[in-house]
């Protein structure tokens, strides 16, 4: 049993007087009170949700990082985790990638009428056990109700303050000709983990969600690197391929791209054959890439597939002069092909 369902399974679910979310709890009245009550300020307790003011208040010390995201996914529930955990982990990890540790969240929920409380606990537990593995406060929030028919069960969203380690340096303007490019772990599960259970789409597979924080691997990874890590970024929607077009249009360098060095699980492969799709747009939820300097690269992948979060981790490409502004992609088959963003949406809702 993984610790995060042993950790859910310390959180029993309290007796409500209620079984289903109704227009009721998001009124601000008597139900909105009992539902924050015995629910949502109990299980995330502490001293600055505790004033149950319309704000946090809190002091830190240097320089920060803040980031905002929204979760939409659908199913809520997938195998390897859901909607709650994916919610934490996914602001956690968008401000590790900033070099940045996460010390406070607040987390929004818009609800639909009639969703479960049994459903909304199994959120709630999933919120606390990702919160607690990532030691990140949640100290503000909101919860809305909308009527039947005008959401899909809950969406959520996550707004975290970090504070930078003092000696990261990441900003895609430090990336040189010459530099490695790293991701540290397989690629296209997270993607082909909901695909798997999308309507029309189902096939047999034991393929988990990659959702996790990366906090602690990359502040590890920073403490010892520094400012050799000139770039970091979380593949999420539009997978490997739409970051690798970001930061060759944001440096105007060439990324040079080797297919055969990409890491991906060999029934992941499979299923994106099967359905037709490239894993290097599919999505990501528990892995990252770095952009480093080439004399601190075979050392920082060492020291990356010495953590459990990076055992998959691979050299994946370089950064060149040639092609600027592009990515270029050597594939299998020994040819070459430009690797374009993403056209359109391959697969909506996906986090």
């Amino acid at each position: 049993m993984s610790q995060k369902i042993k950790m859910q399974l310390q959180c029993p679910m309290p007796k409500f007087d209620f079984d289903i979310i109704t227009l009721g709890h998001g009124s601000g009245g008597l139900l909105t009170h009992r539902l924050l009550q015995s629910g949502v300020f109990d299980i995330f307790k502490n001293d600055l949700l505790d004033q149950q003011h319309d704000g946090a208040i809190f002091e830190m010390n240097g320089k920060l990082a803040f980031s905002t995201d929204s979760y939409v996914i659908s199913p809520i529930f997938f195998p390897g985790g859901n909607i709650g955990d994916l919610a934490v982990n996914g602001t956690v990890n968008d401000l590790a990638m900033c070099g940045a540790e996460a010390k406070y969240l607040s987390l929004g929920f818009i609800i639909e009428e009639g969703f479960s409380m049994e459903e909304f606990w199994q959120v709630l537990t999933s919120i606390q056990a990702a919160a607690k593995e990532a030691n990140v406060q949640i100290v503000t929030g909101d919860t809305k109700v909308v009527e039947k028919g005008k959401g899909d069960k809950i969406y959520i969203n996550t707004s975290g303050i970090g504070q930078i380690h003092p000696k990261a340096d990441i900003n895609h303007a430090n990336i040189e000709v010459g530099d490695v490019i790293i991701v540290s772990g397989n690629i296209a599960t997270h993607g082909i983990a909901i695909m798997s259970l999308r309507k029309g789409l189902e096939f047999e597979t034991d393929i988990a969600s990659d959702t996790t924080q990366l906090k602690d691997t990359v502040l590890s990874l920073v403490e010892t690197f520094g400012n050799g890590i000139r770039f970091l970024r979380d593949p999420t929607r539009g997978g490997v391929a739409s970051v690798l077009n970001e930061i060759a249009e944001l440096t105007q360098k060439g990324f040079y791209l080797d297919q055969k060095s990409l890491p991906i699980d060999e029934q992941v492969d499979g299923a994106c054959e099967m359905l037709g799709l490239d894993p290097i747009y599919v999505a990501n939820e528990g892995l990252f890439m770095a952009v480093v300097k080439k004399e601190i690269a075979e050392s920082f992948l060492a020291a990356l597939k010495n953590d459990p979060k990076g055992s998959n981790a691979a050299i994946i490409g370089t950064v060149t002069a040639e092609n600027p502004g592009k990515v270029i992609m050597n594939s299998l088959i020994g040819g070459k092909r430009m690797v374009n963003y993403l056209t359109g949406e391959q697969l909506p809702r996906i986090c």
